[in-house]
This record gives C-alpha cells, structure tokens and sequence, in this order.
C-alpha cells in the first residue's frame, strides 16, 4: 500500500508541472510573433519546437491546426504565400512547409 501511495503522491506532483509546462508552451506557441527584419526560418523552427514539446508532454497537434498556426503567424508580406498554399490544399508535413517558406524567401 506504501508503493501505491507514492506513486499517486508523484503522479499528482508532475502532472500540475506538466499542466502548467503544457500552458506555458502553448501560450509562447500561440504569441509566437516574427519581429520585423527577422529570418522565417528561425521563426518557423522556433514554432516546430513548440509544436514538438507539446507532443513531448501529451498533446499533439493535428498536422493541420499546427500548420494553420504557424501560417497565421507568418508576417503580412507572407499572405499571397498563404493563400496558395491553402487555395491548393497543399498537403506537407512541418518541414516541408518549411522548405517551402524558405524557399518563396530566396
């Protein structure tokens, strides 16, 4: 009965860290602004990451709302970029929406 209790002891102990670690994440996910004159790519990878840690913690995104995130976040200039790519249900996983990005920049 000792084991038992210790574990729920811990269960309850990590998982307010993990609720609070999940709010902290998504929180910096869904503010994650470019600043003016700063590289897409970074930016994008800095949202990958986000996108990762949440799974990571038990709370994967769908492909196609973690997509929907990172082209919300995207500067203005990026807005003909954004409607191609959703005119044509283009259909790429995270990294290959970043080659796309990296590439519509050179």
């Amino acid at each position: 009965m000792i084991a038992y209790e210790m574990i729920q002891n811990l269960k309850e102990i990590y998982e307010g860290q993990a609720c609070q670690e999940r709010y902290e994440i998504s929180k910096a996910l869904f503010q994650c602004k470019i600043s003016k004159g700063s590289p897409v790519g970074a930016h994008v990878m800095k949202m990958m990451g986000y996108i990762q840690t949440l799974e990571k913690l038990g709370f994967p995104l769908k492909i196609e709302l973690a997509t929907d995130v990172i082209l919300q976040l995207l500067p203005d200039s990026f807005k003909p970029f954004v409607l191609n790519f959703n005119m044509n249900e283009i259909d790429k996983n995270l990294p290959q929406l970043l080659d796309m990005l990296l590439l519509k920049v050179t």
